[in-house]
């Protein structure tokens, strides 16, 4: 059964090569692993390797709806074998990776982030865009106060959070404030892009900016309001393979799923756009 993972405070918290790269890489491995059993009269190269055990994936907090769904999806078709999720800032999750926290996979928000791990050379594949996401506000219910552009969040007032510069979403939006020459100044500024959208959904702010993909997810909770300047910030999503990874067949095997046509299916249902 997928769960997430606790993670610590703080300590938790390009794109190269391309899906053909990665699932020519799962499929060198298996036939190396194939290639093995095959001397022990107990498979054939033609045969794929049982997968068992846990997978740990390290996602940025705007995957927990789409990755949860590939997670199980993954248990269904592999038996014996569980993925576990740690969803958070995509900043403090390449930071606890070069700490040395335990991880088979990272996907992360941002190339930047991903750069992180990829400087410390922590990761074992060249990373892959599975995916992009797009900025949208996120408003009370009904739209209240009647926001119809970025330039509305910045009239007094109104009580708007943004996610905080280091994270993707953060600086997306500081990206698209400086495509409409605009200035912000918000109440508060977020860890991950869940944190800023709750901020919303228990009307302790008025509006956020954050992706498409959690106004999605939110359904009633909150509405969405399109603005033309986060053209000018889209965030692709890099994800890797970790060096100390524990369990680096199921992990391939997951990666996999999410570049799969299926797995993009789900990505895109839940709103995101292919790379």
């Amino acid at each position: 059964m997928t769960r997430p993972m606790r993670r610590t405070r703080r300590t938790l918290q390009v794109a190269g090569a391309g899906a053909a790269a990665l699932l020519a890489l799962t499929a060198c491995s298996s036939s190396d692993s194939d290639s093995g059993s095959a001397k022990s009269g107990s498979s054939t190269s033609s045969s794929s390797p049982k997968l068992s055990g846990e997978v740990t994936v390290f996602a940025a907090a705007s995957l927990q709806e789409s990755f949860t769904a590939l997670g199980k999806e993954f248990e269904k078709q592999h038996p014996g074998t569980t993925v576990n999720f740690s969803f958070g800032g995509s900043d403090s999750l390449a930071a606890g990776i070069t700490g040395g926290a335990p991880a088979d996979v990272f996907a992360s928000a941002s190339p930047k982030t991903m750069k992180i791990v990829t400087d410390r050379k922590d990761n074992a594949t060249a990373p892959a865009t599975f995916a992009r996401n797009q900025l949208e506000i996120a408003t009370l219910p009904g739209n209240p106060d009647k926001v119809a552009s970025l330039k509305d969040l910045t009239g007094s007032g109104l009580k708007v959070v943004l996610c905080d510069k280091t994270v993707p979403c953060g600086a997306a939006a500081q990206k698209a404030l400086a495509a409409g020459k605009l200035k912000l100044t918000p109440v508060s500024y977020e860890q991950d892009v869940k944190s800023a959208l709750n901020k919303v959904v228990l009307k302790e702010a008025d509006a956020a900016v954050v992706y498409k993909t959690d106004v999605k997810a939110a359904g009633s909770k909150v509405e969405g309001v399109d603005f033309p300047e986060s053209a000018a910030a889209v965030n692709d999503y890099p994800m890797t393979l970790l060096k100390n990874a524990k369990n680096p067949e199921a992990a391939k095997a997951f990666m996999a799923l999410v570049l799969s046509a299926e797995g993009q299916k789900v990505l895109t249902e839940t709103g995101f756009r292919t790379p």
